[in-house]
């Protein structure tokens, strides 16, 4: 996964959200996360505007980064999390010019 594989365009997270930029095979890595952990005092730190971009992953607190955090959310996503690869891997093909999406309930583990 290069960072020009994806771009970021209008979507529902915050008016933003991802797309391919090429053909992804099922079974590929989409998305690499830059996830930084984080305490509760840092969490409370944040501006509220973060807020949103901060999911529980075995009990903490992890702040997602651009552009892992515009990933489209849906209940028929086209990838799923891998916490333990801090990855959204595709679960079918996805064509170019396509939202990335997740299923956000998988998210908080």
């Amino acid at each position: 996964m290069n960072v020009e594989d994806i771009f970021i365009g209008n979507g529902s997270m915050f008016g933003k959200g991802m797309y391919a930029n090429r053909d992804f095979k099922k079974g590929e890595i989409v998305i690499q996360y830059h996830l930084r952990s984080l305490s509760e005092d840092e969490y409370e730190q944040l501006p509220k505007e973060e807020h949103p971009f901060v999911h529980t992953h075995w009990g903490i607190k992890y702040l997602y980064s651009i552009p892992e955090r515009y990933v489209n959310h849906s209940v028929h996503p086209n990838t799923l999390p891998n916490q333990d690869r801090t990855c959204d891997v595709a679960v079918r093909d996805i064509q170019k010019g396509e939202a990335i999406t997740t299923d956000a309930t998988k998210d908080d583990i």
